[in-house]
């Protein structure tokens, strides 16, 4: 069953709102407020049904809405082509385990990742807009959301590979000497950091492909090109999985003295970056202009939801928030010609009602103002 378009939207006691119930009816969403009225909580919401913890990477009880009950819930329902699914999610014991409970047609399921038979989704935010002048962390994070939308195993795989670097790490400062406890911790380390690294290479291959299938040099939105830079993604590129394992493997052992006077593991994905560069310039993405950077962003994004929709067969619900605010008229013509053509549903938020005035027919506006939504058209 393929459903990812968003016809209904039910909210409790969630952030803002003490309780919401909005039907949607258009492939583009547009949510027109002054800061701070609940657009990008709404976008937030819808965000939580992809794994991990939403677009502003909050904890649940901070959703949870200041003097209600401290517990919430958010539930969507997904139509196309006269199919109707409802799911899910909720944070609704506030004393008790802080877990979020996930439901698809009433029944529960075991986490936000069984929502990935039914929805995918891809996001843009303020806080990106200097994400190629910003660390390389940043940039990591970044790529695993766009490698969660499309292989949602990729979070668990990854927060297994956490929880085996910080073994490593407390086994280097307590008992470095205990060589058995670290050739196993090692050997995890080397078998997930790989399954990592190549999660991680395959998606960049792939939209890479989709970059250089969809290149237009007249566009707007300038191609980009990108890589990874570390030593564990040299070994992938260059070695069959084993034997990349067994070279970071080896890699780790040699380490040991050195991490431990580091206090952290300094070879693996955790080390790795995000390289963009602007393709028709050929200077690296964080060189350009402010405006040329966020058109970067924006086409890097515009190119992932086409990746998605090809590998899963799901069109993903964009969530777009204040993308429009900082783009001249025909970039911002360029953007919305571009996402009626995605073919997915997409949210978008702004203050200004002018930013959405040239929206294609069929677009809904909503005005959004503290815990109230009201449609526009």
């Amino acid at each position: 069953m393929h459903l990812s378009a968003v016809s209904r939207l039910i909210l409790q006691d969630f952030r803002s709102y003490e309780a919401l119930d909005l039907t949607i009816g258009g492939q583009l969403v547009a949510l027109v407020g002054e800061n701070g009225a609940g657009k990008t909580n709404l976008l937030e919401a819808l965000s939580l049904f992809a794994p991990g913890r939403g677009l502003r990477r909050a904890d649940l009880a901070e959703m949870a809405r200041q003097d209600g009950p401290g517990s919430f819930a958010v539930s969507i329902a997904l139509a196309e082509d006269g199919s109707r699914l409802g799911i899910g999610l909720g944070l609704p014991d506030p004393e008790g385990k802080r877990a979020r409970i996930a439901r698809i047609d009433g029944s529960p399921a075991g986490s936000a990742v069984a929502f990935s038979e039914y929805i995918r989704l891809v996001w843009l935010t303020p806080d990106l807009d200097g994400l190629f002048r910003g660390s390389a962390g940043d940039r990591r994070r970044f790529l695993d959301r766009l490698v969660l939308a499309v292989d949602p195993s990729h979070a668990s795989r990854s927060n297994a590979l956490e929880r085996a670097l910080r073994s490593r790490n407390r086994i280097l400062e307590e008992s470095p000497h205990e060589a058995s406890w670290l050739d196993a911790v090692e050997r995890e380390i080397a078998e997930l950091g790989v399954a990592v690294a190549a999660a991680r290479a395959e998606t960049v291959g792939r939209l890479t492909a989709i970059i250089a299938a969809g290149g237009d040099e007249s566009s707007p939105f300038p191609r980009a090109m990108i890589g990874l830079d570390g030593e564990i993604d040299r070994l992938v590129e260059g070695l069959p999985a084993l034997d990349a394992e067994d070279q970071y493997r080896a890699l780790l052992r040699q380490g040991r003295q050195r991490d431990r006077a580091a206090g952290r593991t300094l070879l693996g994905p955790q080390a790795s970056d995000l390289l963009v560069r602007h393709a028709a310039k050929g200077i690296p993405a964080e060189q350009g202009s402010t405006g040329e950077q966020k058109a970067l962003l924006i086409g890097l994004v515009l190119a992932h939801a086409k990746l998605v929709r090809a590998m899963s067969g799901l069109p993903p619900l964009v969530l777009l928030d204040e993308v429009a605010a900082h783009l001249d008229p025909r970039r911002r013509g360029a953007l919305y010609a571009g996402l009626a053509e995605l073919g997915c549903q997409v949210w978008m938020t702004g203050a200004d009602p002018a930013l959405f005035v040239d929206l294609p027919a069929g677009a809904q506006r909503f005005t959004v103002t503290a815990g109230q939504v009201v449609a526009i058209d």
